[in-house]
């Protein structure tokens, strides 16, 4: 299937109701006043590009059930997108990036404009402070979308111990990626690196990008326990390779396709996957010299192109590349499980599986 992230018209469906949602929302704020546009800009901002993968998971688990199409459940579907905004804005706060989707950070953007205008105090705290209250509106509003998404009000009970479940671990699994980036992996044993990072992409990432919109819309579709069974595998092993993919990007990618600095997760010490192979396929001495470049914001592209050697020759690139390959078929396999969906909806579901792990995006 030839761009699967649009069959039922869905992107620009999705990005139709945000655009509602956010000029609702500016009602709402209307009669505080000017002062709050910063926040509804940079939110708006954030929210005009992106894949929209998690408002597609969402919404073909919803109608692999058998649901029909509606407004509706694009609106649910576009609740995911409200989320995903503030887990970005407060992931930015917490990692310092300057540029997302190759614009400014929230927290950067508010920054600039409070040095613009001349203002008191610092700036970075001005606009971490306005990022956080930014990402926190969007958590309010991912509720309203789902709580007057318009389905039937025992689908919403349906999804709703999901739909709690997925926001209560997603805020864990930042801090899980906070603990790892601040405790030292100098000491530790190599298999135990990596299932300290595999648990910070299951938790961080593979769980709220794909496993739980995906659950949430077909447990709201009314699919059975045994079914839903297959989906979590299909989503945790597909939401991994997504992470693991999204990792080599962080190192490998074009600025240009993945809207953020080369070499990024570097500057920001990511303890990822793709380090720990790194640490543990290195002697001493490299391993030594990895560890003492991650996490240094002042790395210039030598030093990029060193560390980017390393992790080549040290074979750590070819082996997350495997892994990426074993999950998604492991993603396919599982799909192949799940009894009673649509034809429709499983033809888009196995497509996604191409898309989330492509080598360029």
């Amino acid at each position: 299937m030839d761009r699967p992230l649009d069959a039922a018209d869905l992107r620009t469906r999705v990005q139709a109701c945000i655009d509602a949602e956010l000029a609702a929302q500016a009602r709402v704020l209307a009669e505080i006043g000017p002062d709050v546009h910063d926040l509804l800009d940079r939110v708006r901002t954030l929210l005009s590009g992106g894949k929209r993968l998690r408002a597609a998971f969402l919404y073909w688990g919803y109608r692999a059930a058998g649901q029909p199409d509606s407004d509706a459940a694009i609106r649910l579907a576009t609740s995911m997108e409200f989320f995903q905004a503030a887990a970005l804005i407060h992931d930015d706060v917490m990692d310092d990036s300057e540029i997302r989707r190759g614009m400014p950070a929230a927290h950067r953007a508010l920054a600039t404009s409070h040095e613009a205008r001349g203002w008191g105090g610092s700036a970075d705290r001005f606009g971490m402070a306005g990022a956080i209250l930014a990402g926190n509106l969007c958590l309010g509003w991912t509720e309203e979308l789902y709580s007057t998404s318009g389905l039937p009000v025992d689908h919403l009970a349906r999804g709703r111990r999901l739909f709690d479940t997925m926001r209560t671990q997603l805020m864990a699994g930042q801090f899980l990626d906070v603990v790892e980036s601040a405790r030292p992996w100098t000491t530790v044993p190599g298999p135990e690196r990596v299932a300290r990072a595999e648990r910070v992409i299951r938790y961080k990432s593979a769980k709220y990008t794909i496993e739980h919109p995906l659950l949430l819309g077909a447990a709201a579709g009314g699919v059975g326990s045994s079914t839903l069974a297959a989906l979590s595998a299909y989503g945790l092993d597909l939401g991994h390779a997504f992470q693991l993919r999204d990792d080599l990007l962080g190192v490998f990618g074009d600025p240009e396709a993945t809207g953020k600095p080369a070499g990024d997760d570097l500057r920001e010490g990511k303890r990822t996957v793709l380090v720990a192979h790194t640490l543990e396929a290195s002697d001493a001495a490299t391993a030594g010299r990895v560890e003492s470049l991650l996490g240094r914001p002042d790395l210039g592209a030598e030093e990029i192109a060193e560390l980017r050697a390393t992790m080549a020759a040290s074979g750590a690139v070819d082996a997350v590349e495997k892994e990426i390959a074993v999950l998604a078929a492991r993603a396919v396999e599982a799909l192949g499980r799940a009894d009673g969906l649509t034809d429709e909806a499983v033809e888009v579901l196995g497509a996604l599986v191409d898309v989330t792990t492509d080598r360029a995006t």
